[in-house]
């Protein structure tokens, strides 16, 4: 359906902005509210506004913008905020104006940000590092609505210099700052919040979401494939409604086939939170702080709905961008684009023994993963030594992790040891690990951690599963970040490779996720990247070893 046909729509109407729903029917002309005309009985389907994702990185879906949208118009998603900084990370500004350009070839409102974090921190090796010059770029676009995360939030919290200019360079394009500071609370989140810095998606107690809340600062629950933290913050909509959005942060394409921010409004709703109130988190919530051009079901706007069966089971059966139709009782009417594969992978194929590590210590320091959390914690293990080699252990589920610059031919790996993947047989590794992707493995020997880095650096990036039955991979070949392939293909490969690794032993819901985030420096409590592992609280790095 073109977006310049006239058609009807009627139904239950739901008006966010009046907080009241009544049956009435929707005129559309020319992709834009012609006019909406209150009746006594209009049908039992309700026609509201679309779905914003308020924070997600594209990238993590594994697919271009382009499929991202394919997928996400089905539940009712008509438009993102989103933080390029992972494509940044490897291609600069090019890679953001990548994204751009390859999210306006379809009917979907995509707006993106200007990376703060390009690299993340000093501690890592990235594929580009962001000046004055970029971010004053970016931030001049139309396209980009606001400076995205501010991961380096001990520099804000100490007014770092760079950190403090690049907020100032928001703020004279009027552009709001968007957060990152798991953890902070008390004066640091004061602090934090006073250099400027308007959201957090980060927060995983209500104590903290609630003391940047009194500092201003307005909290995007998440609901991603690794980080869920909606159980713990949705209370926030009994007293803080408007200070809250919805966002996933991260989501692999099986996760996203499965559902999207709908999802967040369906549990909401079931808990007994107000319909209205819960939509408004949804929708009108992120239009006003970022100053979203999506309509709003009102005369005028343009006409981005949703048509859903009832406000229960929430089953979107139409979802409108500009008028035009884009799914329609879960088909999605998006056409796949032919796209470029532009890519910054350098990195040649490894040895088992340059895994080898020497015992130094009486004690390993090694990194405790938490299902469902991108914060880690820090215990101490004996190491398990053979032949003059700390190897994996998976007796006590203490396995070998290495990360490797992928931006160089001959770099020479990373390795520390991580508690509570639980495999038993092989490895896994990626070309996704936040925020410099630089490759990540973890398994039960040098000589599977070897294989599965080498398959990833074979297809100059991608996700892989070796072990004695299968050697999977999905290729990535955008920047070591996404496929270009069909959305739903992706979806199933990663499916396949993601159950491989189940099957194998690990315990973790989303093994992946959780693996790309083990390099993320800026999130604690330890973390390892290509130049060694790192200390989260004390921000600097620390030793393997501890006597």
């Amino acid at each position: 359906m073109s977006k310049n046909h006239r058609y009807s729509l009627s139904g239950q109407i739901i008006d966010l902005h009046n907080q009241k729903i009544f049956p009435g029917t929707v005129h559309v002309e020319d992709g834009k509210i012609k006019n909406i005309v209150p009746g006594k009985v209009a049908g039992d389907q309700y026609i509201l506004p679309g779905l914003i994702d308020a924070h997600i990185h594209i990238e993590s879906s594994m697919l271009i913008p382009s499929e991202f949208a394919k997928i996400a118009v089905v539940h009712g998603t008509v438009a993102t905020v989103s933080d390029p900084h992972e494509i940044a990370n490897v291609l600069g500004i090019d890679g953001i104006k990548y994204m751009i350009a390859n999210g306006k070839r379809v009917p979907f409102k995509f707006y993106f940000g200007a990376s703060a974090c390009v690299p993340a921190t000093p501690f890592e090796t990235a594929g580009f590092k962001f000046k004055t010059e970029e971010i004053e770029e970016l931030l001049g676009m139309e396209e980009i609505k606001y400076l995205s995360e501010m991961m380096n939030f001990p520099g804000v919290i100490n007014r770092d210099a760079w950190e403090m200019e690049k907020i100032a360079i928001a703020q004279r394009h009027n552009k709001p700052v968007d957060g990152h500071a798991p953890g902070v609370k008390g004066d640091a989140a004061k602090q934090y919040a006073s250099a400027g810095v308007t959201t957090d998606h980060e927060c995983f107690t209500m104590e903290e979401a609630l003391d940047k809340i009194h500092c201003g600062m307005k909290i995007q629950i998440r609901e991603g494939s690794a980080a869920k933290n909606f159980e713990a913050l949705v209370d926030l909509l009994k007293d803080y409604p408007d200070k809250v959005l919805f966002c996933s942060d991260d989501k692999h394409p099986d996760d996203l086939v499965r559902g999207h921010i709908n999802q967040m409004v369906v549990r909401a709703i079931h808990k007994g939170y107000d319909p209205i109130k819960v939509l408004r988190s949804a929708i009108l919530n992120p239009i006003k702080h970022y100053g979203l051009e999506v309509g709003t079901l009102q005369i005028g706007d343009p006409a981005d709905m949703i048509v859903v069966d009832n406000l229960e089971d929430f089953n979107v059966l139409q979802t409108y961008i500009n008028g035009q139709l884009v799914a329609d009782k879960g088909k999605s009417l998006i056409d796949s684009v032919f796209e470029d594969q532009p890519n910054n992978f350098t990195a040649e194929p490894i040895l088992a023994k340059d895994l080898q590590v020497l015992p130094k210590g009486n004690k390993l320091r090694v990194i405790e993963a938490y299902d469902g959390q991108l914060i880690t914690g820090a215990i101490f293990a004996n190491p398990k030594v053979v032949d003059n080699n700390v190897v994996s252990d998976t007796e006590r589920d203490l396995l070998k992790m290495v990360v490797l610059n992928r931006y160089e031919r001959k770099a020479k790996p990373a390795i520390a040891f991580i508690k509570n993947f639980n495999l038993k047989e092989g490895a896994i590794a990626s070309s996704v690990a936040h925020d410099s992707h630089n490759i990540v493995a973890v398994g039960t020997s040098d000589e599977y951690i070897a294989r599965a880095i080498n398959q990833v650096i074979a297809e100059k990036g991608g996700v892989t599963v070796v072990n004695k039955r299968v050697e999977n991979t999905l290729p990535l070949p955008v920047a070591g970040l996404m496929s270009t392939c069909d959305g739903y293909k992706v979806a199933h490969h990663y499916y396949q490779i993601d159950l491989e690794a189940h099957k194998m032993g690990s315990t973790l819901r989303a093994p992946f996720m959780t693996l790309s985030f083990m390099a993320l420096l800026v999130i604690p409590e330890l973390k390892l990247s290509d130049k060694g592992l790192f200390d989260g609280k004390s921000f600097a790095f620390t030793d393997l070893f501890v006597n």
